[in-house]
């Protein structure tokens, strides 16, 4: 079996897992489609492969609460063991635990808390949200000297929350200028590493 095909096969019989696991099933469609983009990024499919597991545990845990909040507002993103959290939460007790829970899971090396509790959710809000998200996300894969695949982009109450890895500075310097120059964003917030960072060789525990 050559390498591609060896990794597409351990990704999908960890997906499967995951299904036949207690709780997992309501979260494992979209697990599957974050798995399926971050084989296409900078990461190892090692990595591609335990960030897609620490994202779906983050979410089981969130579902199992009894207080829903933080599954229905708290957006996850994991970089090679990187959790950024972001989303407007009902009050600061929601904070706490959603960082509390994220550090349960194995593999975690640090979460990043950009939660809000903001009164600013809405439909108006979050419909005007996505759309800067997807303008910056449109703009980033027609800007030449940018590996789109390798980012993600979130945006709260017109906030963007950059994550990924930038080949270089000039590509990340690229990335930064076009989030802060798309209509409507006040703010431009950048967990991006570079390629060459030493923080990336630092094993995932």
């Amino acid at each position: 079996m050559n390498r591609p095909a060896a990794h597409t096969l351990k990704l999908a019989c960890y997906i499967c897992a995951c299904l036949l696991s207690s709780g997992c099933i309501p979260l494992a469609i979209g697990a599957g489609a974050e798995t399926a983009v971050v084989v296409a990024q900078e990461r190892s499919p090692g990595n591609a492969v335990d960030d897609a597991g620490i994202l779906l545990k983050i979410k089981n845990l969130y579902l199992n609460q009894e207080n829903k909040d933080l599954f229905r507002n708290v957006e996850i993103k994991v970089v090679e063991g990187s959790v950024l959290l972001t989303g407007n939460v009902d009050n600061p007790d929601s904070q706490v635990e959603a960082v509390r829970l994220a550090w349960q899971v194995m593999g975690v090396r640090e979460v990043i808390n950009e939660t809000q509790i903001s009164d600013k959710a809405g439909f108006l809000n979050y419909t005007r949200d996505v759309l800067i998200s997807n303008q910056i996300r449109v703009r980033l894969v027609a800007t030449k000297g940018i590996r789109s695949v390798n980012y993600s982009v979130l945006t709260v109450n017109q906030v963007v929350y950059l994550m990924g890895i930038a080949q270089d500075q000039h590509e990340l310097d690229l990335v930064t200028n076009v989030a802060s120059t798309t209509n409507y964003v006040q703010k431009v917030v950048s967990y991006v590493r570079l390629k060459d960072d030493p923080r990336r060789n630092v094993a995932v525990q």
